[in-house]
């Protein structure tokens, strides 16, 4: 797949959390890191997501609020573990998400963010293409926003990783019925 002009790249929630030591951390999270390096320089437009929480966050386990499941207190805000991995070239030029900043909702997706939508259309992107963390919950989330967004959307098959294996190939599936597509780093021009 050629990149053009019209294509964003999406990193998703490459953490500190995310990676291996950290307090949720995703089997072989720290993979991702090398594909989205070697890609990051053929896209025009780069956005990096991250997990923002506040120390209440209603996700975390232990809340008598919580919804949704019961997740461990990870990046928290103003935290090491809340950071970006190292090893992640992050252009200072990107834009910059921040998301699940309110203690009371659970944000998995991306487009959940006020302005992403309308910032993209007026940049002229029409396809986004989608790499990070994880799997099944904010990269499912964000590429089905965007298809409902009206936004082409393609997967970076490895640079992404989920939870577990079952509930990742659950994910991948449920994408592909709703028109994602799936391509491998070394396929992207």
């Amino acid at each position: 797949m050629r990149i053009e002009d019209t294509d964003a790249l999406l990193v998703v929630d490459v953490q500190n959390d995310f990676c291996g030591g950290g307090a949720l951390p995703v089997p072989q999270g720290e993979a991702v890191v090398s594909p989205i390096n070697r890609i990051m320089g053929k896209f025009d437009h780069i956005i990096f997501s991250r997990d923002w929480h506040p120390e209440d966050h209603c996700s975390f386990s232990g809340n008598p609020e919580f919804r949704d499941g019961s997740w461990p207190p990870h990046c928290i805000q103003h935290t090491p573990g809340a950071e970006f991995r190292g090893d992640l070239r992050v252009p200072l030029d990107a834009y910059f998400i921040e998301k699940g900043t309110d203690p009371d909702a659970e944000q998995y997706s991306v487009f959940t963010v006020p302005g992403l939508t309308e910032r993209l259309r007026r940049r002229g992107v029409t396809q986004i293409v989608i790499a990070g963390l994880t799997m099944e919950y904010c990269v499912l989330h964000s590429a089905l926003d965007a298809l409902k967004e009206g936004f082409t959307v393609v997967v970076v098959e490895d640079a992404v990783r989920a939870v577990a294996e079952e509930s990742g190939r659950a994910a991948m599936e449920q994408m592909r019925k709703a028109g994602v597509q799936f391509l491998h780093s070394a396929n992207l021009t």
